[in-house]
Parts: structure tokens; C-alpha cells; sequence
């Protein structure tokens, strides 16, 4: 009699713990692994709109995962095909190449099944750098760009608010600045310095490759150093090595030409009297902001029910009308909805989708091998401008630089 109760409760016991397992498994099943890369205070803020997300009890709920080296893991992970997420947040600047290895799994028969998930319900610079020969592989979350923060106490003691009557402050009108500024004070810092020269290379009409080659030893980017050399001969740019940052937010710098989400962190500093406007340029006429994007995307793999699939388009659909919280990360939300929605006009950064020039000076980059372009420029143009490295030999340092990183990471 006693074996039997022994035996009968370890059956129990079995059966409990199969249907504990099955439930952990389906459940398991049912989430959505999300990767992103937001290391920063923005990971909150993603944080938040996903718990938002996953109370209104949705079927596939959703789990973000931060990984901080998240491009290094997707090579790793796709390789095995082991460990693969379900949905992923990159850059725009990745996308091309991502596509041509075969690295990502279109988003049409996903964005299918949600009617308003389309490209007239998002900033067109965010929606087309994911459309890769007419198929769409990318659902944008935002637009990041460079911005050039103003001091207003700064521009009222040197007379020369008048800069921004137009919202383009010049490299002429900058000069004009040159031996009128007090010890320690100064023009403009080298904040995002290698986002500003790209800017001036499209201002310049000029681009970063030619038929899929790049072109970093052209006149145009030649134009662009030698401008920004002509501003920090002349002492009107922060000092290499110090924290121009800092020094705006210390109020000895009149332009900071940091990014969108700064707006976040110079909100913090007490008596800081700031505004934003466009990172300088040459006219009026021709003003660019160096943008890029967060854009949710599948990366391949082997095994993505249907069933979690819709869902997540269904996540999609729903950060397409609640994405407004990523505002608060000082990030220009793509979703137009979001924008013309009149609780973002409240953030600094949507004065970059204020007026149609605003939005089509958002300049995003989609060229396969930009990721190399950035990392040559960030490379050397500290060394250029402030003349360390005659620009010459720099153009033609770069220009090998990245043609290297080709041939090195893809020939």
C-alpha cells in the first residue's frame, strides 16, 4: 500500500513538472526577443515604451535585450544560427550592407498584414534607407542627427543674434567673429567634428562614393577641411583635446554642434539659456544635418513562426502610434503620426521636422561602406583641422584607409 502512495505521488510530481516545463516552453516561445543596442540613458526610455507595450497584454509579448557589442554578437550568432533574436534595432548605415550578406529577411509580408505601416506614415529619409531594390527591410524607430546648439548669453554679449535670423549661421559669419572673442571664450567646439564634415561634403555637392567606391580624396572634401582649419587657425574653435562639450554647457562657447539627444543633458545644466538651430554651413540656400536611424529589422533565421511574425507587426504598428516617449531621448521620432502630433512640438529636436526644408535637410547615409567612411574621418580629421596632418596627405590617408577596410572585411 505504501509503494503504491509513493508511486502515485511521483507520477503527480511528473505530471506536474511536464506541464510546468510546457508551460515555460510555450511561454518561452510566445516572447519576442528583441536586440538593441541603447546602452545609454535611451535604453530607459526603449525600456518604457516596451513595458507600455506588454501591458496592453499582447499575445507576443516583447523582451529587449541591450547588448553593447550587438554587432560583433549578430555575425556570431547568424554564422551558428544559434541564439538568433527575433526582432533587432540597427543603424541605417548597416542595412545595405546587411542585405547584400544576406543578413536580413525582408519585412513585406510582415508589414503586410499592418495597412498604416507604410511609407507615407514616416519621415521619407527614415523609410527609404531601409528599401533595398523595392523590397523594405526595416521599420524605422527614429531619425538621430548632428544639431547645433546656440548660447544665448554668449550671442547677446558679442552682438551677433542677428546669425540666426535665417537659421543657417555661416563659416563667413563665424570669421567675422575672429579677434573679437574674449580669452577663453569661443565660436564653435569640435563636438561630432566628423558628422559636421560630412554635412559640408553634401553642402558642397559632393558624396562619400562613386558607383559603390568611396571618394574621400575629392575637392569638395578637401573644401570641407580646409574651412574647418581656416575656423581653428584662426581661434575661433575649442582647442584640440579639451572638452568643448562641457565649455558650452560653462557658457565659453557660442555653437555646439553635438546631437539631438544632448538636448537631454544640457536641459540638466542650471542657467544654461540655449536654443538649437542647423549645424553651420556655407548658404543659406544649402544647409545639411548629418542624420541616421534606428530601424527595426529581422535578421535571418532558420525558424520565426508565422504566428510570431504577426506579432511582431503588431508591435511594429503599435511603437508607429506610442512612440512619443522616445522624444524624451531627445531623438526625432519617425513615425509621422508622432510628429505632427502636437505634444512633440514640446522637445527642442522637432525643430527639425518644422517646415519641409527642415525635414530635407536630415541627410542619411546609406552607403554600404559608410561605417568605414565615418570610422577614416574620425580618424584623422582631428589631426587635419587642427594641422597635425597636411590635408592632402590626409584625404589620400583616408581615402586608402577605407579602401583597405573593403578590401580587408569584404574583398
Amino acid at each position: 500500500m505504501q509503494v503504491r502512495k509513493k508511486w502515485k505521488f511521483g507520477i503527480i510530481i511528473f505530471l506536474l513538472a511536464f506541464m510546468l516545463t510546457g508551460c515555460k516552453s510555450k511561454k518561452e516561445d510566445n516572447t519576442i526577443i528583441f536586440w538593441n543596442p541603447l546602452t545609454g540613458d535611451d535604453g530607459v526610455y526603449m525600456d518604457n515604451m516596451v513595458k507600455d507595450y506588454n501591458a496592453t497584454d499582447p499575445e507576443y509579448p516583447v523582451k529587449p535585450i541591450v547588448t553593447s557589442d550587438m554587432y560583433t554578437k549578430i555575425y556570431t550568432v547568424l554564422t551558428a544560427q544559434d541564439g538568433v533574436p527575433d526582432l533587432t534595432l540597427i543603424h541605417a548605415d548597416r542595412v545595405a550592407g546587411f542585405v547584400n550578406s544576406e543578413m536580413l529577411e525582408p519585412l513585406d509580408d510582415i508589414i503586410s498584414t499592418q495597412p498604416e505601416i507604410k511609407a507615407e506614415n514616416y519621415l521619407p529619409q527614415a523609410w527609404s534607407a531601409g528599401t533595398v531594390d523595392g523590397h523594405q527591410y526595416t521599420v524605422p524607430l527614429d531619425i538621430h542627427s548632428s544639431a547645433m546648439y546656440y548660447n544665448k548669453k554668449l550671442l547677446k554679449k558679442y552682438d551677433v543674434e542677428y546669425f540666426l535670423d535665417d537659421d543657417v549661421v555661416t563659416f563667413d559669419e563665424m570669421m567675422s567673429l575672429a579677434g573679437k572673442m574674449d580669452d577663453g571664450d569661443f565660436v564653435v567646439n569640435n563636438a561630432l567634428l566628423s558628422w559636421c564634415i560630412l554635412a559640408q561634403i553634401v553642402n558642397l555637392g559632393g558624396d562619400i562614393e562613386n558607383n559603390g567606391q568611396p571618394t574621400l580624396d575629392t575637392p569638395e572634401v578637401k573644401k570641407a577641411f580646409e574651412s574647418l582649419k581656416e575656423v581653428a587657425d584662426a581661434g575661433l574653435m575649442t582647442p584640440n583635446g579639451e572638452d568643448g562639450y562641457l565649455m558650452f554647457q560653462s557658457d565659453n562657447v557660442l555653437f555646439s554642434t553635438d546631437g539631438t539627444w544632448t538636448s537631454t543633458a544640457h536641459d540638466a545644466v542650471e542657467g544654461l539659456d540655449y536654443g538649437v538651430t542647423n549645424v553651420y554651413a556655407y548658404s543659406p540656400d544649402k544647409f545639411t544635418n548629418r542624420g541616421s536611424s534606428h530601424m527595426f529589422s529581422l535578421l535571418r533565421k532558420d525558424s520565426r513562426s508565422d504566428e510570431k511574425e504577426q506579432g511582431i507587426a503588431d508591435f511594429l504598428e503599435w511603437m508607429r502610434q506610442n512612440s512619443l516617449e522616445w522624444a524624451k531621448a531627445g531623438q526625432i521620432v519617425a513615425s509621422q503620426e508622432v510628429v505632427d502630433s502636437p505634444e512633440f512640438k514640446d522637445y527642442k529636436q522637432s525643430f527639425f521636422t518644422s517646415s519641409p526644408e527642415e525635414v530635407d535637410s536630415l541627410h542619411v547615409f546609406t552607403y554600404e561602406y559608410y561605417p568605414y567612411v565615418e570610422e577614416a574621418i574620425n580618424t584623422y580629421c582631428f589631426d587635419i583641422v587642427y594641422g597635425d596632418m597636411e590635408i592632402d596627405e590626409g584625404l589620400k590617408t583616408m581615402q586608402k584607409f577605407v579602401e583597405d577596410k573593403i578590401e580587408e572585411n569584404d574583398g
